[in-house]
């Protein structure tokens, strides 16, 4: 953390946030609350994300779940009154 840690909160207007961003985001990387004002009224805050833990993803073509187990009847073929139920003739 850098100097900035001291103060915990900014607060700024959405005119100078607007031109201003890429030092805000800058500061808020560095542990900084940033509010944000229209006038008196506030609006928005800019929060630190806290550090996720890193995930990892499955491998192309890894197995990642039980193989499905398709019944006999699943490839039956229909005969004409099942075709016209699907409304297929």
């Amino acid at each position: 953390m850098t100097h900035r840690a001291k103060f915990p909160r900014m607060e700024t207007t959405l005119a100078y946030a607007e031109t201003h961003f890429p030092q805000l985001m800058r500061r808020v990387k560095d542990g900084e609350e940033i509010l944000l004002r229209d006038g008196v009224l506030a609006v928005a805050k800019i929060i630190p994300v806290p550090v996720l833990p890193a995930t990892t993803r499955p491998k192309v073509g890894e197995t990642t779940s039980a193989p499905v187990k398709w019944a006999p009847a699943s490839f039956a073929a229909l005969d004409e009154a099942g075709m016209n139920e699907l409304g297929l003739l």
